[in-house]
């Protein structure tokens, strides 16, 4: 029931529980509220999916990573709408103060999270940890502000027209929440693509101070006093200001960030629809670097060290017919030294790291220009949902040159499931080998992998290499000084049936690997062996 009123005298300062006097009719003016709940929904949800997005990238693991940021952010939206209430009386002047600090924050978070990233978490020791502590810090800051804009806006929509609670409460959260829905598929499909994580945030703050603003200096100006509305309008335009100066440095930002990161020889950074590629060095005999969403994927030094042992044992059977899972080229390089290999199919899920592959000097080179091998048939799919759908092609060998089962997205490919569908690609006498992750900083890992593929009837064989450099990382933290132990990386050369294949090497001889050095690194490897892991599957992993 809407509740008589008669406007106040002129020069009365209004009083917080009496209507607003409008400059438009009630119904604009509701209106015009709720298209800003829509608006701060929208720009709330970016920061939160922001947050979760760049930690993922930085810190890795997507799945805690997400669950921390959403879980202090709705904790602290709580406390956050618990503190708004002793703004009520001060409504619209704290409505302004709340976006005019949300933009400020939330719009700057992701550059401060990649500068100390970029720049202290290399320090070690406790800096090590700076990243993620920062990380809470603007979930809990966000999470504040954010909560604090519903009791301000219910308060500023019942000012206008007073309704049942219930009836108010329906109409502010159906604003909000589809005004999240257009935010959370921005984020993805629009901004992220388009414009980057650090520019995308910028932006978002932009609209956040304008829209807040606009709405309280032009539909509830009456409500504030001349000094408010001048104080209010200076904090809007310096927000504005650091917003826009920080986007026009933001590329210089980007570059100087990713020469910290990834050393000052970077030649190519782009982001594809799948992830975001690096490639250092690779000209001038100077060593290549591929970094996959900021993972070495690729050491220079170490390369060929990793790939011979990924390769050559695996081809000491059969193996005219030759599946490799993953697409920079150099396994297949390792692939094309056998003469009597006739095909070899490549699967790899980004178009982009194929192009690259193909026809970027440095790592082409690298490659040997293996994709201009006739021999080579290059698939662009995700590798469980190719071997789904690949029924009826017979492998002598599957070679699965996959990122680290430490990484949440990669779990898939590392489970029961997937190991059960690569058996089924295989020959009776057929093989698969793994890249299983680093076996000195996570046996655990290691050892589950091994344990997955029994469960999923075959018969293994462990084996590990030690490497120069960090090469293919033990995990998704990636800071220097995280871990002093040497890098290695591990291999599960498999077959079908309970009886382990032999490891030995056939008739090519790899430049890195001996008959003698394959034993000890099988011997080393079982020198780690933990017994008792439970398989991982698709609903259950164990990573």
């Amino acid at each position: 029931m809407i509740e008589p009123h008669t406007p106040a005298p002129p020069g009365v300062p209004p009083s917080w529980t009496s209507p607003a006097r409008l400059p438009v009719r009630p119904g604009t003016g509701r209106f015009l509220v709720l298209a800003c709940v829509f608006v701060c929904a929208a720009c709330g949800l970016v920061y939160e999916l922001e947050l979760v997005a760049f930690a993922s990238y930085l810190m890795g693991d997507s799945v805690t990573q997400a669950s921390v940021v959403l879980s202090v952010m709705v904790f602290a939206m709580g406390i956050g709408s618990l503190g708004a209430k002793r703004l009520r009386c001060h409504a619209a002047a704290g409505f302004v103060a709340v976006e005019a600090a949300l933009a400020l924050v939330g719009g700057c978070s992701a550059m401060a999270l990649y500068a100390v990233f970029a720049w202290t978490a290399g320090w070690g020791g406790a800096w090590a940890a700076g990243p993620r502590c920062l990380l809470v810090a603007f979930s809990l800051a966000i999470g504040l502000l954010i909560g604090a804009e519903v009791p301000l806006l219910m308060e500023l929509i019942q000012r206008i027209r007073r309704q049942d609670a219930g009836g108010a409460v329906a109409d502010l959260f159906a604003a909000d929440y589809v005004g999240a829905l257009v935010g959370g598929l921005a984020f993805p499909f629009l901004l992220l693509p388009f414009l980057g994580q650090l520019t995308s945030a910028l932006l978002t703050g932009t609209v956040n101070v304008v829209a807040g603003a606009a709405l309280v200096l032009g539909l509830f100006r009456r409500d504030l006093g001349r000094r408010a509305r001048r104080l209010l309008l200076c904090a809007g335009l310096v927000v504005l200001g650091v917003l826009a100066c920080a986007a026009a440095l933001a590329g210089d930002f980007e570059r100087a960030a990713r020469h910290a990161v990834y050393g000052g020889d970077v030649r190519v950074a782009v982001r594809t629809g799948v992830q975001e590629i690096v490639l250092a060095g690779g000209t001038r005999g100077r060593p290549l670097d591929l970094f996959l969403d900021g993972r070495l994927r690729v050491g220079g030094r170490d390369e060929r060290r990793y790939h011979e042992a990924l390769v050559h044992p695996a081809l000491t059977g059969p193996h005219a017919r030759v599946l490799i899972l993953g697409g920079d080229g150099l396994a297949a390089r390792e692939v094309l030294r056998h003469r009597d290999v006739h095909r070899v199919d490549l699967v790899e899920p980004d178009p982009g790291l194929v192009e690259l592959a193909r026809h970027d000097p440095g790592l082409a080179a690298l490659n040997a220009h293996a994709f201009a091998d006739r021999r080579v048939h290059v698939t662009t799919a995700d590798a469980l949902a190719w071997l789904r759908g690949g029924r009826g092609r017979a492998y002598d060998v599957v070679i699965a040159d996959l990122p680290d089962p430490g990484i949440t997205a990669s779990a898939k490919l590392y489970s029961q499931e997937f190991y059960g569908l690569a058996r089924r690609a295989l020959a009776p006498h057929g093989r698969l080998v793994v890249h299983a992750g680093p076996v000195t900083t996570r046996p655990r890992a290691y050892w589950t992998v091994a344990a997955t593929l029994r469960a999923a009837g075959y018969g293994v064989s462990p084996y590990r290499v030690a490497g120069h450099d960090s090469g293919f990382t033990a995990g998704p933290g990636r800071s220097a000084g995280a871990s002093r132990s040497p890098h290695d990386w591990g291999f599960l050369l498999a077959a079908p049936g309970r009886t382990p294949p032999p490891l030995r090497l056939g008739a090519w001889r790899p430049g890195t690997l001996t008959q003698d050095r394959l034993a000890e690194a099988a011997r080393a490897a079982d020198r780690t062996r933990i017994d008792g892991l439970r398989a991982s599957t698709l609903v259950r992993p164990r990573y």
